[in-house]
Parts: structure tokens; sequence; C-alpha cells
């Protein structure tokens, strides 16, 4: 048995073969499985219901100027947003059904990548609905465009 040290001078022992433990990271596989990440479908029919209620959240400034899915660079500020099947372009009006606001945002990127999500804004379409400060909001997603 190989020994680490602990702090204040104790050792603890484990197996040669066992990892140290460190900073755990859990891939996307190990959130797939656990429920905690939804896959992003490429062979689901883009043609969804003209109206659907659900979830969303929103992505700011630690995207920024990053490719999205469309090829554009995401800009926190811009009306956009992030869906699984929905197609690149496609306009949908969002409405937080707390307050009502509602907001008509393009769709550019794929996403979320959080089971219980429909929808990811980007921080101006949020600040638009009034979602910033709690982080998600239950909303209508409506098909305007496509």
């Amino acid at each position: 048995m190989q020994t680490e040290p602990l702090e204040a001078g104790r050792a603890a022992t484990r197996p040669l073969h066992a990892p140290k433990l460190g900073p755990r990271r859990l891939t996307a596989a190990a959130l797939l499985a656990l429920g905690m990440l939804a896959p992003v479908r490429t062979d689901a029919d883009p043609v969804a219901p003209s109206a659907v209620t659900g979830h969303a959240s929103w992505y700011g400034d630690e995207f920024a100027r990053r490719q999205t899915a469309s090829g554009e660079l995401f800009d926190p500020d811009k009306l956009t947003g992030a869906h699984r099947t929905l197609p690149l372009g496609t306009r949908v009006r969002v409405t937080n059904l707390l307050n009502g606001r509602s907001v008509l945002v393009t769709i550019n990127d794929r996403g979320p990548y959080i089971a219980q999500r429909d929808i990811d804004l980007s921080y101006g379409a949020a600040r638009v609905l009034g979602m910033v400060r709690r982080g998600i909001a239950r909303v209508r997603i409506e098909l305007v465009e496509s």
C-alpha cells in the first residue's frame, strides 16, 4: 500500500491502482445518464407545434464572441436563442408567464444542454423578459417564422 500525507502529519493509505481524488468533473455521458443533460437531436422533426410551454435560461458574457451553430459570433446583447430542434434562423416569440413580457428572438445556436430547459436565451432577451436575476423562467415559445 502506498501512503500519502494528510494534514497535521497524518497519512492515509490507498491502493497503488486507485486514482488520486482531485477536482471531479462529470463528463457529458455521465450528465446524460443522470438525466441532467439533454441530447441535441439532429434527426428530430424540426416542425414544432405553434406554441409550447417550458423553461428558459440565459447565457451571456462567458460565451461572448464565440461562434454559434449558425456561424455568427455570439453577442449577449442581441435578441437570440438556442434551441435543440428548431431550424437555425427561426424566429420565435418567447413570453415570460410570470410577468407577461415577451420578446422576438432568432434561433442561432443549439442547446440548452440541461434536460429541464427548452430554450437558452441571450442576456439581452433575458433582460427584456425580466428574468436575469432569477436565471430561469417558465415561458411560452411561439413559432413566428422559420
